[in-house]
C-alpha cells in the first residue's frame, strides 16, 4: 500500500472535463504530484493554474512522461477513437487507469483492455463519476437490503439542454461525429444512468431494443434522442428516455437537466433525482418504522468528480477498492453499443 500516488493526466486538444480532473486532483491529498501529457499543448495554462503547487511537469510525449515522471495512475481523457491504443500503452507501462467515457467507438475495442488490465492486476476505471454520490450509495444500500422484495421494473429519464447543439463549434467537435465519438447522447450522458441502474440494483442488461434519432435537426451524425427498452436479469423490464430537449437558449431559468431513476418492486418503490438535488424518496411495506414515503436528504450542490477521483487514486495506492471495475465498465459499453445495433437493424440485440 502507498500513502501517495503519482498521477498523470493524459489528454489532447478537446479533452473532456479537464477542469474537473485538475480541480479534483488539486483537492486530493493522496495525489501530491500531478503531471500532464498533451501532445497538442492546449491545456498547459489551465493545468498550471488549477493544479498549483502540485503541478509536476508538462510533457508532449508519453515516452518522456514515463521516463521522467513514471506515473502510477493515468487519467486518460481523449477522443474515444484515440483512447484504446493510449490505454493499451499505459497498461503496458504499469499504470492504473481512469478512462473518460465512452473510451472507445465500439465495445470490442474496450474488451481486450479489460482483459489486459486484469492480467496485469491493474484497475481500469471508466469515469462514471456518479457512483460515490451519497444518494446513489443510499439507494444501493436500500435495494441490497431487500426491502422492496423482488424487483419488477425500472425507468430511466435523463434530458439535457439543446443549446450546445446549436453552436457551430460544437458541430465540428468530436462529440458531434460518430466516427470520432462512437455515438451521441447515449454514449455521452445516457451511459451514466444506465450504469447506475446496474450498480444500484445488481441487475444485468440481457437484451435491448428501441430507437435513436436526430430530432432537433442539427448538423450532427450522432443521435440527440433515444427511447430504448431493456430486459434485465431476473425478468425485470426497464426503459430509458434520453435526449437534448430543454430550451435554455431562449429561457435562462430553464434547468440544465431533468432526470430521475425510478425502481419498482413487489413491496414498494424508490425514486432518485440527484441532479436536481431532490431527496431520495422511497416507500416499502416491508420496512419497519413510520408508514409512508421516506426521504434521504443530503447537502445540495455537492456533485463533483472529486469523490470518484479520490477513490480511484486511493485504489491505485491499494488503500481501498476501485469505484468501478473494468468488467463493469465493459458491461455498460456493451449495453450502449447493443442499443445502437438494435436501432440500426430494427432487431432486438441479446447482450449475454
Amino acid at each position: 500500500m502507498a500513502e501517495t500516488v503519482r498521477v498523470a493526466v493524459v489528454t489532447q486538444a478537446g479533452g473532456a472535463h479537464l477542469s474537473s480532473y485538475f480541480g479534483s486532483l488539486a483537492a486530493i491529498d493522496e495525489a501530491p504530484r500531478v503531471a500532464v501529457c498533451d501532445p497538442d499543448g492546449a491545456c498547459e495554462a489551465e493545468a498550471r493554474k488549477l493544479l498549483g503547487d502540485k503541478f509536476a511537469g508538462f510533457y508532449r510525449s508519453e515516452d518522456e512522461l514515463h521516463r521522467e515522471f513514471d506515473p502510477e495512475l493515468a487519467i486518460v481523457t481523449m477522443e474515444p477513437r484515440h483512447t484504446p491504443p493510449v490505454v493499451d500503452r499505459l497498461l503496458d507501462a504499469g499504470c492504473h487507469i481512469v478512462c473518460e467515457k465512452p473510451g472507445c467507438t465500439k465495445a470490442e475495442d474496450f474488451a481486450p483492455l479489460v482483459r489486459k488490465a486484469e492480467m496485469k492486476h491493474k484497475h481500469l476505471m471508466l469515469a462514471l463519476a456518479n457512483r460515490p454520490y451519497p444518494a446513489v450509495q443510499e439507494a444501493r444500500r436500500l435495494i441490497r437490503r431487500g426491502i422492496f422484495g423482488k424487483l419488477y421494473g425500472l425507468n430511466l429519464y435523463i434530458v439535457a439542454d439543446q443549446a450546445r447543439l446549436t453552436d457551430p463549434a460544437y458541430h465540428k467537435s468530436w462529440p458531434a461525429q460518430k466516427a470520432r465519438a462512437g455515438g451521441g447522447y447515449l454514449a455521452w450522458l445516457g451511459i451514466h444512468w444506465l450504469d447506475l441502474a446496474t450498480y444500484i440494483t445488481g441487475l444485468k442488461a440481457e437484451a435491448v431494443t428501441g430507437f435513436i434519432d436526430n430530432v432537433g435537426g442539427q448538423p450532427l451524425d450522432v443521435e440527440d434522442s433515444a427511447a430504448v427498452a431493456i430486459r434485465y436479469s431476473d425478468r425485470v423490464l426497464g426503459s430509458i428516455q434520453a435526449g437534448y430537449y430543454l430550451d435554455r437558449k431562449h429561457c435562462d431559468n430553464v434547468a440544465k437537466y431533468q432526470s430521475y431513476l425510478q425502481i419498482w418492486g413487489e413491496h414498494g418503490w424508490l425514486r432518485l433525482q440527484m441532479i436536481e438535488d431532490e431527496p431520495l424518496r422511497w416507500y416499502s411495506s416491508q420496512e419497519s418504522g413510520p408508514v409512508g414515503v421516506k426521504e434521504f436528504a443530503y447537502p445540495k450542490g455537492g456533485r463533483s468528480y472529486t469523490p470518484f477521483i479520490r477513490q480511484a487514486v486511493r485504489a491505485a495506492g491499494g488503500l481501498e477498492p476501485a469505484p468501478i471495475t473494468g468488467a463493469e465498465g465493459l458491461t455498460v459499453l456493451r449495453t450502449i453499443f447493443g442499443m445502437y445495433q438494435a436501432a440500426e437493424t430494427g432487431m432486438t440485440q441479446k447482450l449475454v
